[in-house]
Parts: structure tokens; C-alpha cells; sequence
């Protein structure tokens, strides 16, 4: 499970202050030092009982006119800061299962009960509420090939939740964890590494019942970016995608490489092409390519 930090600081500091300190000593969640230096700025601003409510107002009243704080997540999330040089900050919003967003939304969308882990480490504290709970497990990243269907060995270690003060390190492909809604609205302050070679690295959903891989949950642009091409046409996009399914480093791209082909070509062309993708040598993209060819013949049988 995500690794508790215990702390039993007790002074209080506002966003500026938080930041100067993340400046101070960049923010990276393997080194002591600069964890526990992040760990002191985070709840530091966690004991700020008013700086949250305070910029929430303050942008209500603006109308988001001129906001230096945008967010990439939604609602759900506030973004507290630009990247400073490998971190920045947000606060996450937790509704209940009582608040009308979550009964006109639902609880996927808040990845409430969706077990998953996450490509990056993220130091949390409990801010307002009880705090979500979870149901948290952990694995091995390096044991799992990433193919959907494939029974990881997930370990259950308890179920906590997120209270008041509470900081907790989510190491990156570690630790997992299935969230719980919380009894009353609750909010969490973060402090997010982004690591540039996090992109390449997968984050997973899992289902509980059977320990198994549910599919990838960061699909990234290149892939996109691949389709696109492929579908528009071209010698050149052609070229690359064959190069991308046979020889790049990264199992998901040479996987999208035959996704965005398979769809330019029909019947026995597109079942040779996924026969080539099963001999490719990766076992992620073999295992789903024989997935892909049974659903052929599924659908050539009941055709």
C-alpha cells in the first residue's frame, strides 16, 4: 500500500510558502531528503484550515477571469500550481455518494470501485472530511506483461482511508488501489512527480475478482498520432508503422502500430496481420493479437 509518512508538524503555511519550499529543494519521491522536505510543505499547507476555501472564492469571483490556476482534470480537480521543475500541485475534490454530482454522474466518474495504479508517484494528504477509502494492494510491475486478461499477482494489504492530516507517498507502479467514496465531501492536497519518462510506462486497471489486467489507462498521443496517420493515408506513415510493430521499444506502440493498420484491410489480409503481430517476439502484443483473431473468427462464423 502507499507508504505512510508520519509527521507530527503542526505549523501552518500558505501556497506561496509551500511552493518557495518545493523550489528550495526539488521534489523527488526516492530521495529522503527531499521527501521528507515535501512532506513538511504539504502539511504544512494541509493545516491551512482556510487558504483552500479562500482561492476557491476568490476565483468565484472572478468568474475564472484572468486565473493563473487552470485545470487539465475537471471539476473534480483544482490544479495549485504550474510545474515546478518536476512537481506541481492540485487538490482533489471527493464527493460522497449523497452529493448531486455524484448521482448524476456516477462513481466511475469519479474512479470510485475502478482498481488501478498509477505510471507516477504522488504525495497525498487528507485535507477536509474523512477522506476517501481504499482497498489497497500491491504488485510487481516488472512481473506483468500488460496484456488484458493476464493474472497478476496482486497482494491485498488493508483498507484505510484518507483522513484529516494523514500522508501517504503512492509509489509509481507499486502500489494499487480501489477507492471507496467517503461519507461526506472530502478533499486532498497533492503534490505530483512527473517524470518525462513516465509516458512510457503503463498504468493498468485491474479487476479484483480474478487478479487480471483490465487494459491500460494512459493511452498516450503518440499512439493517437499514429492512427491518425495511418488512417489518412501515405507511403511514409505506412513505413513507419510496419518499422514501429516490429522494432520499437515500447510494446504499446508496436501494438497500436497493428491496430491502426488492421484497419485499412479486411478478412484474410487483416487475420495475416495480426498472425504477424502473434510472431512478433513481444508477449503483450502476441497475447493480444490472438485475442484479436479469435473475435475474427467468431464474427467469420456467425457471418
Amino acid at each position: 500500500m502507499p507508504r505512510i509518512i508520519p509527521t507530527d508538524e503542526t505549523q501552518a503555511h500558505g501556497l506561496e510558502d509551500c511552493l518557495a519550499m518545493l523550489d528550495a529543494v526539488a521534489f523527488e519521491p526516492e530521495d529522503e531528503a527531499s521527501l521528507a522536505n515535501g512532506a513538511v510543505a504539504l502539511k504544512r499547507l494541509a493545516n491551512n484550515r482556510s487558504f483552500l476555501g479562500d482561492l476557491l472564492i476568490e476565483q468565484l469571483k472572478r468568474g475564472h477571469r484572468n486565473s493563473g490556476i487552470e485545470s487539465a482534470y475537471g471539476p473534480q480537480s483544482i490544479v495549485l500550481s504550474r510545474m515546478r521543475g518536476r512537481c506541481f500541485l492540485r487538490a482533489n475534490i471527493w464527493p460522497s455518494e449523497e452529493e448531486s454530482c455524484f448521482r448524476a454522474s456516477g462513481s466511475d466518474a469519479f474512479v470510485y470501485g475502478v482498481p488501478h495504479d498509477h505510471n507516477f508517484s504522488f504525495l497525498t494528504a487528507g485535507y477536509f472530511g474523512p477522506g476517501y477509502g481504499s482497498d489497497y494492494y500491491e504488485y510487481d510491475y516488472e512481473d506483468v506483461a500488460g496484456y488484458r486478461g493476464e493474472v497478476c499477482d496482486l497482494r491485498f494489504v488493508e483498507r484505510t482511508n484518507l483522513e484529516e492530516g494523514k500522508l501517504m507517498l503512492y509509489r509509481a507502479n507499486r502500489d494499487v488501489h480501489s477507492q471507496l467514496p467517503p461519507e461526506s465531501m472530502s478533499v486532498s492536497l497533492n503534490i505530483m512527480h512527473i517524470d518525462p519518462a513516465q509516458a512510457w510506462s503503463d498504468q493498468y486497471g485491474f479487476d479484483l475478482d480474478s487478479n487480471a489486467v483490465t487494459g491500460v489507462l494512459n493511452p498516450t498521443s503518440t499512439e493517437c498520432f499514429m492512427r491518425c496517420a495511418v488512417g489518412l493515408g501515405g507511403e511514409e506513415a505506412a513505413d513507419f508503422a510496419e518499422w514501429a510493430g516490429r522494432e520499437h521499444p515500447s510494446d504499446r506502440l508496436r501494438l497500436a502500430s497493428f491496430e491502426a493498420r488492421s484497419g485499412l484491410v479486411m478478412g484474410a489480409e487483416r487475420d495475416d496481420l495480426w498472425r504477424q503481430a502473434e510472431l512478433s517476439g513481444s508477449l503483450m502484443v502476441s497475447r493480444e493479437a490472438a485475442t484479436r483473431r479469435r473475435r475474427l473468427e467468431q464474427a467469420y462464423q456467425s457471418a
